[in-house]
C-alpha cells in the first residue's frame, strides 16, 4: 500500500521554479556562446590585420571582422537581456 521507494511528485509551484532556473541557465549559456563567437571573429579579423598588412583586401576582411565581432556581442547581450526582463517580468 504505502511503498516508502514511491516519491511524491514535486509541487506545481516547485516545478515552475526549476523549469524558470534551466531556461535561466540556459539564456546564460546562449550569451557565452555568443561572447567565445564574436571573440573568435575579433581575433580572426585582427590576425589578418596584423599578419597580411600590405595586402589591402585582407586588412578590408579583418576590420569588417572586427566590427562584425562588435555587432555579434551586441546582439547577444540584448537577446540576453530581453529574455531575461521576459522571464523576471511576473516577479516584479
Amino acid at each position: 500500500m504505502n511503498d516508502p521507494e514511491k516519491k511524491d511528485p514535486p509541487a506545481p509551484g516547485r516545478r515552475d521554479v526549476l523549469a524558470l532556473m534551466r531556461t535561466d541557465l540556459a539564456n546564460e549559456r546562449t550569451l557565452l556562446a555568443y561572447g567565445r563567437t564574436s571573440l573568435m571573429v575579433c581575433a580572426s579579423g585582427l590576425t589578418l590585420i596584423k599578419f597580411f598588412p600590405e595586402m589591402m583586401v585582407a586588412r578590408g576582411i579583418g576590420w569588417a571582422l572586427t566590427i562584425i565581432s562588435a555587432v555579434i556581442g551586441i546582439i547577444g547581450m540584448v537577446r540576453f537581456e530581453k529574455l531575461r526582463k521576459r522571464m523576471h517580468q511576473s516577479d516584479d
